[in-house]
């Protein structure tokens, strides 16, 4: 089983590496090819400096050796005589002067064959004789017995220096005398020559690092620190930073450099704030446009996630006031719509698809939308950046042509029941005329008569209408309501008095101009004051009144009653405009509630309920098609068995600028409306 660090050693050696590796990463490829040219000069040095010493010190070990080697030749050629002779005691006087004369002696050994010491200098003596004795044993080279005629040099280390050792043998006539063994002291000038060679090795190391140093620190100062200026410069550049500036007082062609970098960044500078202006107001401007679009825009990310919402589709999904940003859109949505919208949504968010177009409806009442789903790609067309949503409000689209169905299903019915009445009559007198008396013949031309007329005004009524919803200007000029009113009672005055109905006018001799059109509020006139005497029994009233008021107001519960007792209605300031009301009030069958809601209506006629005279339904939208014209809005109030009054307002022609404002706001809101009072 083998041995594994710790964790914790393995977590420090680990973070070791890393601190170092970071450390290193730190520097640039020029300090870091800088630093490795450095390390190969220093070490190519170190190594020629280390040959060059090896090979000094070896000729001083060569020197040595021969010095060692002359002197233990010549030394034992004085002192094989004595050893033969056993002359210790000269031997021992002349190898002490030997040993005296000079200082590269370290010692003087003479042993036997055997290798026992007996004569060593400096080793042992006493000084009771002059004798040296011995009583060491000499470990003698085997190499110097296979070859006794060559000395034996070696070297040794001591604690004072490497020692040179010589072995010499003592031959006499062919007679082994023993051995003598010399030490010789290293040279002192070698040593110091050696010595002298380290410390200038060591300098010279020292001094190309130095240099070093000093050219990479001139280096940074005057070529490497600009350079790293302007490479952070043209970063901060590059990552949108325009206001970077280098400040270094530099010359030359870096100080040309620098200064060119500089009115390069100022002028990014300005074309980016130019940008962002632009920028700025083309979104201001799509936002704006966005927000004013009259159809929803919702705008989701690639997952479906909403990313905007506009107000049109926050009123249509009543999401107002939420904040919507971030989830999902099938989430937020009723959840009839969601699940209509969930196959919708996931083909274009796998791909499936580029564009969905759903119709659906919801809500109570019931709503009809068109949502149109279409994908936004990048540039290339690959990558899905998100959907556009677009919700478009078909409601008043599909109530529209519904009453388009409804008044041309109306129109032909309308028109079918006094065609089909004419040419029966027609018909009869002509296949029966002979058969028929005068009396008979004048009452089917009489029918015939009022169908026709009956025709004529359904007819004259749908093109009134129709000229109404077209998109001519009318012109509208300061004019007296008083002339018109008088006008409309003189053409009713016949018909009242023969049904025994009394006209009222209750008008101030005096009333201010109002800007309208002469003609349609004739027609105004005459729509409502008919359908007052038409609904009015014998010995009723009908009343037409006009006033100055301050502005649309609304009537107290007991208002219907106060009209027919030649009273004004009474109601509340709320508006400073000037403005004149005119009210056309009988005391006639009244209208119910369920008819209230509908009377204003196409081709609607309370005559289906009450069963009284017919008439083509249209006269009262026509009314409110043009009061709509004038700003205004018809008003009602009614009450079975008591009667009806219509009123409107009219502007008067001093209040006509502020009227502009009333009208757009009476514009925006629904016509034919009712306000019971």
């Amino acid at each position: 089983m083998s041995w594994r660090p710790p964790p914790a050693a393995q977590e420090t050696g680990l973070n070791w590496r890393q601190r170092l590796g970071r450390w290193w990463a730190e520097f640039s490829l020029q300090t870091k090819l800088l630093a490795v040219a450095t390390l190969v000069v220093s070490l190519m040095m170190t190594g020629i400096t280390f040959i060059a010493l090896n090979s000094i010190q070896t000729d001083a070990r060569l020197s040595d050796t021969r010095f060692a080697r002359d002197l233990g030749l010549l030394l034992s050629a004085n002192v094989t005589p004595l050893v033969a002779e056993g002359n210790d005691r000269e031997l021992a006087a002349v190898a002490e002067r030997f040993w005296r004369t000079t200082r590269s002696l370290r010692y003087i050994f003479f042993a036997d064959p055997e290798g026992v010491i007996y004569l060593g200098i400096p080793i042992s003596g006493t000084s009771n004789s002059s004798e040296l004795l011995l009583s060491r044993r000499l470990e003698l080279p085997a190499e110097l017995k296979r070859r006794p005629q060559n000395p034996l040099v070696r070297q040794h280390l001591t604690p004072d220096g490497a020692v040179t050792d010589v072995f010499v043998s003592l031959v006499n006539e062919g007679r082994d005398l023993g051995v003598l063994a010399l030490g010789i002291n290293p040279n002192e000038t070698t040593l110091a020559s050696a010595a002298l060679t380290r410390e200038v090795t060591v300098a010279v190391f020292i001094s190309i690092w130095v240099l070093v140093i000093l050219g990479a620190v001139f280096n940074a100062l005057t070529i490497t620190r600009p350079v790293k200026e302007l490479l952070m410069g043209v970063r901060a550049i590059e990552g949108g930073d325009f206001a970077a500036r280098i400040g270094l007082p530099m010359g030359g062609e870096l100080g040309e450099l620098l200064d060119g970098f500089n009115l390069m960044a100022s002028r990014l500078q300005s074309y980016d704030e130019a940008n962002i202006e632009e920028l700025t107001a083309a979104q201001v401007k799509q936002q704006s446009l966005i927000a004013t679009m009259a159809d929803g825009a919702v705008l989701l990310d690639a997952e479906g996630q909403i990313v905007l919402v506009n107000p049109t589709a926050r009123r249509l999904f009543r999401w107002e006031g939420r904040n919507l940003e971030g989830r999902e859109l099938t989430a937020e949505l009723p959840e009839r719509l969601a699940i209509e919208l969930q196959v919708p949504l996931e083909t274009l968010l796998s791909g499936a698809r580029e564009i969905n177009d759903v119709r659906c409806s919801f809500g109570d009442p019931a709503r009809t939308l068109r949502i149109v789903l279409q994908s936004v790609r990048d540039a290339s067309g690959e990558s899905l950046k998100g959907i556009a949503v677009t919700i478009q409000d078909l409601t008043r689209e599909v109530e529209l042509n519904a009453a388009q169905s409804r008044f041309i299903s109306n129109v032909s019915h309308e028109l079918r029941t006094p065609l089909f009445n004419i040419k029966s009559y027609v018909e009869t007198l002509h296949d029966l005329g002979d058969q028929l008396t005068e009396q008979e013949k004048k009452e089917f031309l009489a029918i015939a008569n009022d169908e026709t007329d009956r025709l004529t005004r359904l007819v004259n009524d749908v093109l009134d209408l129709s000229r109404l919803e077209s998109e001519r200007v009318w012109t509208f000029e300061p004019m007296e309501l008083r002339p018109a009113i008088e006008q409309t009672l003189r053409t009713y005055k016949l018909n009242a008095d023969e049904k025994g109905v009394r006209l009222d006018l209750e008008v101030d001799a005096q009333l201010p101009l109002v800007r309208g059109n002469w003609d349609l509020l004739l027609q105004v006139f005459d729509n409502l004051l008919g359908n007052a005497l038409k609904f009015t029994a014998p010995g009723g009233r009908v009343a037409l009144r006009a006033y100055p008021w301050p502005d649309t107001c609304s009537l107290d519960p007991d208002a219907s009653t106060a009209a027919h007792d030649d009273q004004r209605p009474s109601c509340a300031l709320t508006s400073p405009l000037p403005r004149l009301r005119v009210e056309v009030a009988d005391s006639g069958s009244g209208i119910s509630m369920e008819d209230q809601e509908r009377v204003f209506e196409r081709f609607y006629r309370v005559e289906n309920a009450v069963h009284t005279e017919a008439g083509t339904g249209l006269g009262l939208s026509i009314v409110c098609g043009i009061l709509e014209k004038h700003g205004s809005r018809i008003q009602i109030a009614s009450e079975l068995g008591v009667g009806t009054t219509f009123w409107f307002d009219l502007p008067l022609e001093q209040a006509d600028g502020d009227e502009l404002r009333l009208d757009a706001e009476r514009r925006s809101q629904p016509t034919g409306g009712m306000a019971l009072v």
